[in-house]
This record gives structure tokens, C-alpha cells and sequence, in this order.
């Protein structure tokens, strides 16, 4: 006969079956064990009997299905995903066989049917795997950046963005910072205490966030560059972006970490703001530094002193765009139009791009070839950030602004159509033949 494949619970029928045979339980018995009719637990003694336990296995395992599909339709069908649908899912390639092809298939059952030819492959399979990389081996060699958006003080206050630098050769710590979201401003103010404090690293290691990466290859202007690239590359620092998260998992390990230590020391100091929370945490990176924090490979430093005197930081540190001057010395700029005062040396700029210089602390300035130029800005009846293109790490900030902007402002009034075309009471009579009701009031006047 052979092997013989068997459920648990077919060997417990075997079992209890057996008993029945060697007189140590009754029928009754072994019907409220089984779960099954007295009827019933007759008929499998009786095939125990001619066949032993193998009899009691059941009859359609290894058999195809009496309710598969006909061998043709899973042909088609296949044929089909493998002419039009090669690279959809199970489930919308399901939809589209019946939508326009009339083939009824359930989403699993041709889940299966791809997995068994190899036009789908199980998330199991399409796991990739990130080799380990080593550590770099000297402090400043490598720092990795990234900003964690959440609820760094709970209840307590708004949802906020946390800069996180931290050193990829010894895992410390250099620089945190509070912030409303990721912004440019928001990492120069990181940046600038990052050089107080260590000087200028080698390089920085980030994500493609719009800050550190032109996004569009074949965009105009800024030499290929961000603000906070452009920034970096006159302080000689370098701007890497990794390919993936996995990339630099170092940063986006220590956020979830910082999710959890900081925000419960936080709640124990009792912090619910940005300005409370960035005077706490130079306290709290020495503790954490002196926890986790490894010695590099190498003793010798790679930082590099911060050369630039402060003000050339902070022209550095800051928003340039050169801006097209008109033929009456006017220029746009953030929805304002700008009007160049009239000098000897404006006269001459007619045609010419001026450089803007825009600070974090809402300062403008414009200059002509380092000259600084004096000027008047009007602002233009728009409505602010309509129709913005806004990316998803500063959506929080933006709709603070949008709801601070419509709260100063009051609600719009709707004019009815007698406004709308101008229509004015004249204060003429009433025109036509006069109703008895008007007759007797005027009769009664008159009395």
C-alpha cells in the first residue's frame, strides 16, 4: 500500500477507532470524543475494519479539485497577464481580465496561478536584503542628517520637526534642533551651531529631500544646485543622498530611539515648546554621548576650523536668486513687486539680474555686483500659498500658516444680485390701476 499522508485528526480516529476494536470504549464513547454521530463513528469502524487506518484517510487528497477551473480558462487567462498585464498585481489584474475580457477570477486563485508560473512574486521573495556597511573611521569624516516629524511633546504642544546630526564613525550625537519642518532656514540655523560647535566636516550623508537635491535634472538656474547645497559647497563641504533608508540606517535608528528617550524626558522636564526644548537638549547629547557613543577607528579628528569671518557666514547662510530688473526699474520677488530707487547707479541696471539676499529674519537685500541697493517693496493682491505646490515634511507648518492667515482675516461678505447689478430704490409709487385696499386707505386719509 505503501505511505499513506494523514491529518491529527484522522490519527485520532485511528486511535479511537482502535479502542472500539480492542473492547477499551464504546461507540457511544468514542462519539462524544470524535464529535461525531453514533451512525457515523459505525461506518469508519466498519471501513477500519476492511482497510485498517489507512481506509480512514480521505479519498480526494491527492485528487485535483471537483470544483477547479477548466485547465483552458487558467490558459487564457495566464496568456492574457502575460500579454498585457505582465507587470500588474493579482488583484487589479483580476479586475481587468473581467472588465475587459469577460474572465471571472477570483484575485487568490489567480494570485496562485502567477506565483506558479512566475508572473508574480510573494513579498517574501521580493524582500531585497542591505548588506552591512562599515563605519567610517574617523570623527567628521561622514555626518549623516535627517529630520524626524512628531509629537516630540505630546499633548503639550504642536507637532514639530526634530534635525537630528549625528556622526556615522562614532554614533555621537553633534547637533539637534527643534523646528517648525524641514525647511532650508530651518537646517542653515542647524548648520550654523554645527559649525560653532565641531567646525566643518568632510561631508554630509542625507535623503533626497527637495533641501539637499534638485529634483528635477532639467531645471533652470542654480547651477544644478539647492540654497542649502550651494551653501555647503562655498563652505567646501560635500552633500551626499543615499539611494534608499537602508542607506543610512544610522540616522533613522537613532530617530526611533530619540521617539522614545527624548520624549520621555521631555515629559519629565516638563517642555512644551520648540524654544524650551532646544535650550534642553545640549544637556541631553552629552548623557546620550556619553551612553552610546563608540571610539572612532582612528583617534585623529576630520573636522576642519570654520574659516569665514560672521558676516561672510552669514551671507552664506542665506537665500540667493538673481531677479530680472524692468524698464521701470521693478523687479519681482515672493508676490511683492520690488521699485529700485533712483541713483547712478541703478540708472545703468534696466535688463540686468540683481542678486536677492534673503535672511531667516525676514531682512531683503539686493545687490549689484556686491554694491547693496536701496529700494521700496509694494505687495500684490494675491492670495498667499494658493495653489502651492507643497511637499509632504512641511504640510504641518504650511497649514499652520494657511489657518493663521484666515483667521486674520475677515469672512467674505456674498452681495445679493440687486448689489451685483447695481439696482438702487427709487422710492417711486406704486404703478398700474390703484386696489380697492388703496382706495379705502386714501378714503380714510381723507376723512
Amino acid at each position: 500500500m505503501g505511505w499513506v499522508s494523514m491529518s491529527e485528526r484522522e490519527l485520532q480516529r485511528v486511535e479511537v477507532l482502535g479502542e472500539i476494536v480492542n473492547g477499551q470504549r464504546s461507540v457511544a464513547s468514542a462519539s462524544s470524543c470524535l464529535g461525531l454521530s453514533e451512525r457515523q463513528v459505525w461506518r469508519l469502524l466498519a471501513r477500519y475494519k476492511s482497510g485498517g487506518g489507512g481506509a480512514l484517510a480521505h479519498r480526494g487528497r491527492g485528487r485535483p479539485s471537483n470544483r477547479r477551473l477548466d485547465s483552458e480558462l487558467r490558459e487564457r487567462a495566464l496568456e492574457l497577464v502575460r500579454t498585457h498585464y505582465r507587470d500588474f498585481g493579482p488583484t487589479l489584474a483580476a479586475e481587468m481580465l473581467a472588465d475587459r475580457h469577460g474572465l471571472t477570477v477570483s484575485r487568490e486563485t489567480l494570485r496562485q496561478w502567477m506565483a506558479e508560473t512566475g508572473l508574480w512574486l510573494s513579498r517574501r521573495q521580493r524582500r531585497q536584503f542591505h548588506p552591512p556597511r562599515l563605519r567610517r573611521e574617523r570623527l567628521g569624516e561622514l555626518v549623516q542628517i535627517d529630520g524626524s516629524e512628531h509629537r516630540w511633546f505630546e499633548e503639550r504642544g504642536d507637532p514639530c520637526t526634530l534635525l537630528v546630526f549625528i556622526d556615522d564613525a562614532t554614533g555621537r550625537l553633534m547637533q539637534l534642533r527643534f523646528v517648525a519642518s524641514e525647511s532650508a532656514f530651518s537646517y542653515f540655523a542647524a548648520l550654523e551651531g554645527y559649525l560653532a560647535a565641531h567646525g566643518r566636516p568632510l561631508a554630509f550623508y542625507s535623503d533626497k529631500h527637495s533641501v539637499f537635491r534638485v529634483s528635477q535634472s532639467e531645471a533652470k538656474g542654480g547651477q544644478g544646485m539647492t540654497q542649502f547645497g550651494r551653501a555647503l559647497a562655498e563652505l567646501t563641504i560635500e552633500i551626499l543622498c543615499a539611494n534608499s533608508s537602508q542607506a543610512k540606517g544610522r540616522v533613522e535608528r537613532v530617530n526611533r530611539t530619540l521617539q522614545d528617550r527624548l520624549v520621555k524626558e521631555l515629559r519629565l522636564a516638563g517642555i512644551t515648546g520648540i524654544e524650551a526644548g532646544n535650550a534642553f537638549l545640549p544637556g541631553f547629547i552629552e548623557r546620550f554621548n556619553a551612553r552610546f557613543a563608540v571610539p572612532p577607528a582612528r583617534p585623529d579628528d576630520g573636522h576642519r576650523p570654520l574659516t569665514v569671518t560672521p558676516d561672510r557666514l552669514r551671507e552664506i547662510l542665506c537665500w540667493r536668486e538673481q531677479r530680472h530688473v524692468g524698464q521701470q526699474l521693478t523687479l519681482s520677488y515672493e508676490r511683492k513687486r520690488i521699485m529700485l530707487d533712483v541713483t547712478d547707479l541703478t540708472e545703468g541696471l534696466v535688463g540686468q539680474y540683481v542678486d536677492t539676499y534673503a535672511f531667516a529674519d525676514g531682512r531683503l537685500e539686493l545687490r549689484w555686483k556686491g554694491a547693496a541697493l536701496s529700494y521700496q517693496a509694494f505687495d500684490k493682491d494675491q492670495r498667499v500659498l494658493h495653489a502651492d505646490i507643497v511637499e509632504n515634511k512641511r504640510l504641518s507648518a504650511v497649514l499652520a500658516q494657511v489657518k493663521e492667515i484666515q483667521d486674520s482675516q475677515s469672512p467674505p461678505r456674498v452681495k445679493s444680485n440687486s448689489e451685483k447689478l447695481g439696482y438702487r430704490k427709487t422710492g417711486a409709487g406704486k404703478r398700474g390701476r390703484k386696489s380697492f385696499v388703496d382706495k379705502h386707505i386714501e378714503a380714510k386719509a381723507v376723512e
